[in-house]
């Protein structure tokens, strides 16, 4: 269990590095994009996005079941297993690209032409933009088994650097959005593919130099493929439900409120990405630990590791969170100028969301790392699945476009319930120690929080510059990490967390003498 954690804090560390670059470029990028296209063409870019991203939940079904099988592989040490594994999810992903680029091309273009809200001069640029968007799905979907191989060996040094190859190229792509005298639109869908295409090489040149599972060899095995898809096949509830929940949603904002909605969701889902980021990265980095241990047959380290993923996975979003969520009039403006209309509310409640959610993201992978999958898929993912309809009628009754978020909140609840109780019969997961070591410190540390946002906005107001976000920022931030220092942590924690701390300063302090 130590050699679990040492892994994990190593990995992590090495994720968060290139998060934090990742973060930046992104937050960057987004605030020039969008001041290069403007508000319509941001929010075209948006929607279009989120067209494209309908078809791709075939492709996020078999990520899933990709990342599960090659992990339980290597945690069983079957080598040879291993390498028919990866062929067969390698052959099922070039299937999957060719399905959705025939679906792409007969319904998309009739979605994108007859049915979405898109200004008349604007037309035909969004047909160009709508077919580079979908060639670069097509070179991120047969990418994907190189991604989940490079995650299941946990070689999150390889992943970091190339992530940062993958920052520098975006970098790249807003001085030639600069520069360049053609439409913009046009250009940056362009650009993207390039960014997609070199970037997707890397990651398979760099498998294929390391891991010798990756050398591609066609066999005619059935087991394999008929494993993946039988997993994948339930898993596709969950991925329906999850473009439901996002992109479903953002077709809907056009179609009742137009490109200028479409543009805050577009800034909305940036912030959810950069901050989102940080638990993304720790979660990336204890999935292969959940995966491996169920595959050995250790069921005290999955649930140690799933437990533990999800109390921290909720306080490293909080620590970020609230401090934003304080001053996000300020934030927003002095990152966009002028953004958006609803863009505020939009991030905020946004926010709030993705802190709920983060307890589920351990829980999902011990439900993954099983394969009884059958039962969870259908009723988690039918649960939201309802996301759309309720939203089609909240915005028919009250043309409200912040309403989704609400109902968002709501579903990931409902969720979170729905998953520990799935857990309790698949993996005995202990609902009481649930409640006592993850739910009791959360809910704890939150309502204290919200005291102290409370507080400060009495005595000290928000920012108005940003040297005052800088302190208050800190200020919110060394506040918040006490609360969970003492509140969120148990004892052992604590008492690991100060051993870990007196180690590091000893041996600074043993450099620094030498």
């Amino acid at each position: 269990m130590e050699n679990s954690n040492k892994k994990i804090a190593k990995n992590t560390l090495l994720l968060y590095f290139r998060m934090f670059l990742t973060m930046g470029v992104s937050l960057y990028t987004s605030r020039v994009v969008l001041n290069v296209l403007g508000v319509n063409d941001y929010g075209i870019y948006s929607v279009i996005g989120g067209v494209v991203a309908l078809f791709v939940f075939l492709n996020g079904a078999m990520s899933s079941a990709t990342q599960r099988f090659l992990a339980v592989d290597i945690g069983r040490e079957d080598w040879a297993r291993l390498h028919k594994t990866f062929n067969a999810a390698l052959i099922i992903h070039i299937g999957i690209a060719l399905v959705i680029l025939l679906i792409a091309e007969t319904a998309g273009l009739w979605f994108i032409n007859h049915k979405l809200v898109i200004p008349g001069d604007r037309i035909a640029e969004a047909n160009f933009v709508y077919q580079f968007s979908v060639l670069s799905s097509i070179i991120t979907i047969t990418q994907v088994p190189f991604n989940a191989i490079i995650i299941a060996r946990e070689r999150m040094s390889a992943f970091a650097l190339i992530g940062i190859v993958e920052v520098l190229l975006k970098l790249i792509i807003v001085y030639l959005l600069f520069i360049s005298s053609f439409d913009k639109l046009k250009t940056y869908a362009v650009l993207l593919v390039v960014v997609a295409f070199l970037v997707s090489t890397i990651y398979k040149i760099y498998c294929v130099r390391n891991f010798k599972e990756t050398k591609f060899k066609l066999f005619a095995e059935r087991g394999a493929y008929k494993e993946l898809l039988a997993y994948s096949g339930w898993n596709l509830f969950g991925n329906i439900a999850a473009v439901a929940k996002g992109q479903g949603v953002n077709i809907l904002l056009n179609l009742f409120f137009g490109t200028v909605v479409n543009a805050a969701y577009g800034i909305m889902m940036q912030v959810q990405g950069a901050i989102g980021g940080f638990v993304q990265n720790f979660q990336t980095a204890i999935n292969p630990q959940i995966y491996k241990s169920y595959g050995r047959g250790d069921r005290e380290t999955m649930q140690y590791v799933m437990f533990k993923g999800a109390k921290l996975s909720f306080f490293l979003l909080l620590i970020l969170v609230c401090p934003v969520v304080f001053n996000i009039h300020f934030v927003l403006t002095w990152w966009l100028k002028n953004p958006p209309a609803y863009t505020e509310v939009f991030v905020t409640l946004m926010l709030v969301n993705l802190t709920i959610e983060s307890i589920s993201y351990p829980l999902i992978t011990g439900a993954l790392a099983t394969g009884k999958i059958k039962w969870y898929q259908v009723i988690v993912g039918m649960t939201l699945i309802f996301n759309l309809p309720v939203n089609y009628f909240m915005f028919k009754a009250y043309a409200d476009p912040v309403y989704f978020l609400y109902v968002a909140i709501l579903l990931s609840l409902i969720t979170l319930v729905f998953r520990v109780l799935f857990l309790r019969r698949m993996l005995g997961l202990n609902i009481r120690t649930f409640f006592r070591e993850v739910l009791w410190p959360v809910i704890a540390v939150s309502l204290l929080c919200f005291g102290v946002l409370h507080v400060a906005a009495a005595c000290i107001g928000r920012a108005a510059s940003f040297i005052q976000l800088l302190y208050e920022s800190f200020f919110l931030i060394g506040i918040i990490s006490v609360l969970i220092f003492f509140i969120g942590l148990s004892r052992s924690e604590r008492a690991s967390l100060r051993k870990f701390a007196r180690k590091k300063i000893a041996r600074n302090i043993k450099y620094e003498s030498f």
